[in-house]
């Protein structure tokens, strides 16, 4: 398949609209081309891992794969991450939450794999990519819910305290939530105000956690990011606020 010579330089969403997955593949291998050769073969490998898991599942109209492979291409684009561990985290982010008794079926060692699937899935990725792999994904992956408590605010609570322990989970949430948030608008039917309820009240604690001074970012990139989270808010607000009827006093 030809791409533009200018593939490197597209936004995202048009990559995703004119070439679809394909081109955000080739998107992403011009992405890692700056990284040296052991590192391109652990993103390769983690990019065909993803591929596997996800082969069937779908996110509105697309793979579900095109998700995860522009969640790592914003890590290493916009936020100049060039930390391996993080962009493999990136790409498996949903793996464990998703898809983890496949994933754990490819585990043959340990106790753990005889026991809680989720902790059989951390420990495949742990032997695959490393430990430092397995806990970016671990506070990343959302937990078993309370059934008689509000989902919505546990999922606010977990995102909380897990990013308050781990900095560099902090960049791959903030480029799923970019992803998932900035991007609702991609997304149709009434599940667009569900999850714009659920993702709203994230804007403050996001923008909290990443202004810190310990979230490994430079000071540019979290400016883009707060202006994403801004971005986010406008069309939070546009699906769930009731418009003012023209005329109507506006209690200024």
């Amino acid at each position: 398949m030809d791409f533009p010579p200018y593939l490197a330089s597209m936004p995202m969403h048009a990559i995703t609209e004119i070439h679809g997955e394909p081109g955000l593949r080739e998107r992403f291998r011009l992405e890692i081309h700056a990284f040296d050769e052991e590192a391109r073969a652990r993103l390769t490998a983690a990019l065909d891992l993803a591929a596997e898991l996800h082969r069937d599942d779908r996110r509105v109209r697309e793979p579900y794969l095109n998700h995860l492979l522009r969640v790592a291409i914003r890590m290493m684009h916009h936020y100049q991450v060039r930390d391996v561990d993080v962009v493999v985290a990136g790409l498996l982010h949903d793996a464990v939450e998703d898809h983890p008794a496949e994933l754990a079926g490819a585990h043959r060692a340990g106790p753990a794999a005889d026991g809680d699937r989720t902790a059989a899935a951390l420990a495949t990725l742990a032997a695959r990519f490393g430990p430092r792999v397995a806990r970016l994904v671990a506070a990343v992956t959302n937990p078993a819910y309370d059934p008689d408590r509000d989902r919505h605010a546990q999922y606010r609570e977990h995102v909380a305290a897990s990013l308050d322990r781990e900095p560099w989970a902090r960049v791959v949430k903030v480029s799923d939530f970019t992803d998932n948030g900035v991007g609702l608008i991609h997304t149709v039917g009434p599940r667009v105000y569900s999850l714009a309820a659920k993702y709203r009240p994230l804007v403050p604690v996001l923008r909290d956690l990443v202004a810190r001074p310990d979230t490994p970012l430079a000071p540019e990139v979290k400016e883009h990011i707060f202006g994403q989270l801004d971005l986010a808010e406008e069309r939070f607000a546009a699906i769930l606020d009731e418009p003012v009827e023209a005329g109507a006093p506006t209690g200024r």
